[in-house]
């Protein structure tokens, strides 16, 4: 069996003892293989009430205590752990499987490959999600929106290019303003960005927009407020994610419908 990225692993049995360092694949594998999860990071926040051991953060994982807790397999992601930290484990003999995701096809595959390792006996909730996004019609380019996806603030970053978020809200048409940027998370300027949007979408992290941080930087724009978990998150939070990142999305464009019929509403950009 080989990872995302090709590379094999050195064992051929089961692992018995898994540390997961992405929060969204500790929550997969919570759910498909919970007997096997011996640790996992601090964001490691699904399921509610998950009791392992913590190994510090994604981008700063306790590798000499990973070493310790002696698990068959340490999982990782492409973006969100360090590839030294990576090296790091390998160097010392662990087997690391890691996920390279930026689609919501290559979610649903690579997440059927992970729990294909695991021998996981529990994966109706992956069948559940491809069901999910399988199910969701083409929009059509006329109603096709245009957005700008904040991820931070001081200083302002956006979705930029080749992002599974990028992907989840194209698919429930929601076009990203900076797909074509040469990062994958920018640094924007929003003088040079709001007027070519028809809608702001606030994700509750990395950065937590709220109501009352956030969409005051781009009125009289529409913006979604939605759950972080359900736009970058793969694994279980796929199911409901289509159903609950859409209706976020109506509502902000129906407010903003009716602030239109109401003219005291209305202010200029904040910028």
């Amino acid at each position: 069996m080989r990872d995302d990225l090709g590379h094999p692993m050195t064992s051929s049995h089961r692992p018995r003892r898994v540390v997961s360092l992405v929060p969204s694949l500790t929550e997969a594998i919570a759910a498909s293989a919970s007997d096997v999860l011996v640790g996992a990071t601090e964001w490691c926040t699904h399921p509610a009430g998950l009791d392992v051991p913590r190994f510090g953060g994604t981008k700063n994982p306790d590798v000499d205590g990973i070493l310790a807790a002696a698990p068959d397999l340490v999982v990782a992601n492409e973006e969100e752990n360090k590839p030294e930290h990576v090296a790091d484990l390998r160097a010392a003999g662990m087997d690391v499987w890691v996920t390279d995701i930026r689609t919501v096809e290559q979610a649903l595959a690579s997440l059927a490959r992970l729990l294909d390792v695991l021998d996981a006996p529990e994966r109706g909730w992956l069948d559940d999600a491809a069901a999910a996004w399988s199910a969701i019609p083409e929009v059509p380019r006329a109603e096709r929106r245009t957005a700008l996806v904040p991820i931070w603030r001081r200083p302002w970053m956006a979705l930029g290019r080749d992002t599974y978020a990028g992907d989840v809200l194209a698919r429930l048409g929601v076009d990203n303003v900076l797909a074509d940027a040469d990062e994958r998370y920018p640094r924007v300027d929003l003088t040079r960005i709001v007027g070519d949007v028809d809608l702001v979408v606030l994700p509750d992290e990395p950065y937590r927009f709220t109501a009352d941080d956030g969409p005051e930087a781009f009125a009289p724009l529409p913006c979604a407020l939605v759950s972080g978990r359900h736009l970058t998150w793969y694994g279980p939070a796929m199911v409901d994610a289509p159903r609950l990142l859409a209706d976020a999305i109506n509502a902000a464009d129906g407010a903003a419908d009716g602030d239109a019929a109401d003219p005291s509403s209305t202010a200029p950009p904040a910028g």
